[in-house]
């Protein structure tokens, strides 16, 4: 078990946590939320013995092992990538060290002999003997290849480097797992590995995540962290969302009788956990589930932000045609012969393993780039908004918000004041004095809400999106996918976000050197289809002879 008793963080005047208590139990996953900056990671650190608090403990049952998900892609460069795995489990690690160096004395007496047997036994009682064959098995499963694993640290690419660390945070087996963004950097395969490991997992994890779905396939609680407090819901990360806005709105209706407010809710615990029985983990989120009181679900004081795109005139018969376009960078084809026309009511994902290949072509298209070859036209009637991945170019000079977003308002707008451009910072929960201060002191979520404010003001009927999620707490990317989702225009967009790309898109377009794949196809239906992923391995084996 680990217990939290009391814990109070603060730096200066501002309390991060007051008087936290909570128990974390074995089986159980708990999902880490709460809005940017309101502690989250510094909660783990907390955890881990990383950041003291300024008053209360941690506490683990007595025996029990910790393992961390590092950050620092640069603390084990002088070693090897499956050493750095083996070095997870600390105290195999040590034991084996300081055997090795009894083996290597060139005095060694009968006392060490019999210290090296008890290390042996030791040993062998934690798995030691068939630890470097697990850690190579975990680090194939995260797609870390076995020419890489003798390959020092500084030698690996940083997105490699991500997973080997993840792998070394799961190795051995430890009885409290703690994990902050854990899908960084992994592809949809190693996902799914990672959701199904952590859902067979009989440990205590805990897992801070902006990916909706990894939460929801995962998680049998949410630790909502939210005004200085740490409460614990039963449930995963849908029902904490749906049940805490049904409390909401409950709340919110003063003339509707307890019993009937109880009744919605009680039906609403019943839906949930009946779904829950097709999840990873039914058998446990089920009865926590069976076991939930209404009472115990509370609105949620959560601010969502409105992200209303409201299109000037519909989208004509001709929105975009793509003819031949290709791109090479540094002699590397991202693409080449990408062709397709766009139809009324598409929402369009586009997939590629290069995540280079799918930038270069969303600035081609936006006129930001040059295609090698091919060309495209937009319809006459479009009107397009454009999330990039890198908005640095929007931001090079250190305006007011309001003057840098009156630099974007369109050119037939007329009467303009300042009422108008504060009602877009609204949306996006810029209040009051907010909207004075300068784009230079912004935060990178900060920066992509007032590009989305930039966007609502152009009235577009075509969204391209880029990675939309980036740097955006889970009430935006929430309130974005939802967007999205409703948004009656035409919407192109890439993210690793699995909710959003299977809630939007009704089509799938995958960038290869070679060629296009173009599916009408949801998310979930395109990766599950075996015959895509036999032609995948063909185009790129094409662009690769």
């Amino acid at each position: 078990m680990l217990t939290v008793q009391n814990v109070t963080l603060a730096y200066g005047k501002r309390v991060l946590f007051d008087e936290v208590n909570l128990n974390f139990t074995k089986g159980n996953c708990y999902g880490i939320i709460g809005a940017n900056g309101a502690g989250k990671s510094t909660f783990l650190k907390i955890l881990s013995g990383e950041i003291e608090p300024n008053k209360g403990s941690v506490s683990v049952t007595p025996g029990e092992r910790m393992a961390v998900l590092r950050q620092d892609q640069f603390q084990f460069d002088e070693v090897t990538v499956l050493n750095t795995v083996l070095m997870g489990h600390k105290k195999m690690w040590d034991v084996q060290q300081e055997k090795d160096a009894l083996y290597m004395k060139p005095d060694f007496s009968e006392e060490d002999g019999i210290r090296a047997g008890h290390l042996e036994a030791e040993f062998g009682e934690m798995g030691g003997y068939t630890a470097e064959s697990d850690a190579a098995t975990l680090l194939n499963n995260l797609g870390v290849t076995e020419d890489l694993h003798q390959l020092l640290m500084k030698d690996v690419p940083a997105n490699i480097k991500v997973r080997i660390l993840l792998a070394q945070a799961l190795f051995g087996n430890p009885d409290i797992l703690l994990l902050d963004e854990p899908t960084n950097n992994l592809d949809v395969n190693t996902i799914s590995w990672l959701e199904n490991f952590l859902a067979d997992y009989e440990n205590i994890v805990l897992v801070v995540s902006h990916d909706r779905h990894f939460l929801d396939a995962v998680c049998t609680h949410v630790a909502d962290v939210d005004r200085q407090k740490i409460k614990i819901y039963t449930g995963n990360y849908t029902f904490w969302y749906e049940s805490s806005q049904l409390a909401l709105r409950q709340a919110s209706d003063k003339n509707k009788k307890m019993e009937e407010k109880k009744k919605d809710l009680l039906e609403f615990i019943a839906r949930f956990s009946a779904n829950a029985s097709k999840s990873k983990q039914a058998t446990s989120r089920k009865k926590a589930l069976d076991k939930l009181v209404f009472e115990e679900i509370t609105p949620s004081t959560r601010r969502y932000p409105g992200i209303i795109f409201k299109p000037e005139r519909e989208v004509g018969n001709q929105i975009l045609k793509v003819t031949g376009l290709a791109k090479e960078t540094e002699g590397k084809q991202l693409f080449s012969n990408v062709s397709f026309d766009i139809m009324k009511g598409q929402k369009i994902a586009f997939l590629s393993r290069d995540p280079m290949s799918l930038t270069s072509f969303f600035e081609i298209i936006n006129d930001r780039q040059k295609a090698d070859e091919g060309n495209f036209e937009w319809g006459t009637t479009i009107t397009k908004a454009y999330l990039p991945n890198d908005n640095a170019d929007f931001f090079t000079e250190d305006l007011p918000l309001l003057d840098w977003l009156r630099q974007f308002v369109p050119k037939h707008f007329t009467d303009v004041d300042e009422d108008f451009l504060r009602g877009f910072f609204g949306k996006m929960l810029f209040s009051g004095d907010e909207v004075k201060k300068n784009t230079g002191v912004l935060s990178g979520g900060e920066k992509v809400r007032c590009m989305i404010s930039r966007m609502m003001l152009q009235n577009p009927n075509v969204v391209i999106l880029d990675e939309p999620t980036n740097h955006l707490d889970l009430e935006s990317i929430t309130a974005f996918n939802e967007s999205m989702i409703n948004f009656p225009g035409i919407v192109l967009l890439t993210t690793h976000d699995h909710q959003f790309m299977q809630t939007t898109a009704n089509r799938i377009i995958e960038l290869t050197p070679s060629g296009i794949i173009d599916r009408l196809y949801t998310y979930d239906e395109y990766i599950a289809d075996e015959r895509i992923k036999n032609l995948q391995d063909e185009m790129y084996a094409v662009a690769a002879s």
